[in-house]
């Protein structure tokens, strides 16, 4: 299991870039609304929802904002009907990408991505192409700094986790889709904080890339699609050496 915190920490070293860019409320608004019409209202009892909010207060996004797309998930707030679409694709070097988008209005969004693939040279693959190569995941990240690795270890596997490992400066905790909410429910309850907590998609194998200008090109796209209005998340096999990506986020 080794290795998967890294496309997230790619986006971590971009998040604070991210959050500036106004679209992050709406982005944030829809995963609530999707994670609420398919669970319950209550924090307390979706941990999917409970992270959404933590995600939501760390970028000040609005108390009124959270109540408002809370109440469209559960149709007390009018609101569009939101569909999600799925892109696979390669950018250059063959690096792995998936594109998932929540949209109320299917021609614009798949218009718009598929121009930002043909900008940037990129080609969108048949359904299940990519896909395959990646596998659904629960994943939360713990600070390693003020955490003690056997307790939480201990903790989390009796919760139900499959792997945990040591990256970098965090913890990776590893669930089957199934595992995710007991696991992070144990985690709540014991006053653990995650750095980050989702069910998300991680490549069965990684795209090394250390050259700088396509790594930097690379991230250039990634971030142009992760812009789109429609688009809320975009998952990569793209591995970057650390020092690299470090002068990159400067």
């Amino acid at each position: 299991m080794s290795g998967h915190s890294k496309w997230a920490n790619i986006k971590h070293k971009k998040g604070a870039a991210d959050a500036r860019k106004g679209r992050v409320f709406s982005k944030i608004a829809k995963e609530i609304m999707i994670v609420v019409a398919s669970g319950d209202k209550d924090p307390s009892a979706n941990p999917a929802l409970r992270t959404l909010i933590q995600k939501a207060r760390a970028v000040n996004m609005p108390a009124d904002n959270i109540d408002r797309a809370i109440k469209r998930g559960t149709g007390e707030l009018q609101g569009a009907r939101l569909e999600e679409i799925m892109f696979e694709g390669f950018a250059g070097g063959g690096v792995a990408l998936i594109v998932q988008a929540l949209t109320d209005n299917r021609n614009r969004t798949v218009a718009e991505v598929r121009h930002a693939f043909t900008l940037h040279g990129a080609n969108l693959a048949g359904q299940g192409q990519v896909m395959r190569t990646f596998q659904r995941k629960g994943q939360i990240l713990v600070a390693a700094e003020g955490t003690d690795e056997d307790k939480l270890m201990e903790l989390a596997l009796e919760a139900g986790a499959e792997d945990m490992r040591r990256e970098g400066d965090q913890f990776e905790i590893i669930t089957e889709p199934a595992q995710y909410p007991a696991v992070a429910e144990a985690l709540h309850k014991a006053g653990i904080t995650a750095v980050s907590s989702e069910i998300t998609l991680l490549p069965l194998n990684w795209m090394s890339v250390a050259n700088k200008e396509k790594a930097a090109a690379l991230l250039r796209f990634i971030e142009e699609l992760e812009e789109l209005d429609d688009v809320q998340n975009v998952y990569s096999n793209l591995d970057i050496p650390s020092e690299l990506l470090e002068s990159l986020s400067k």
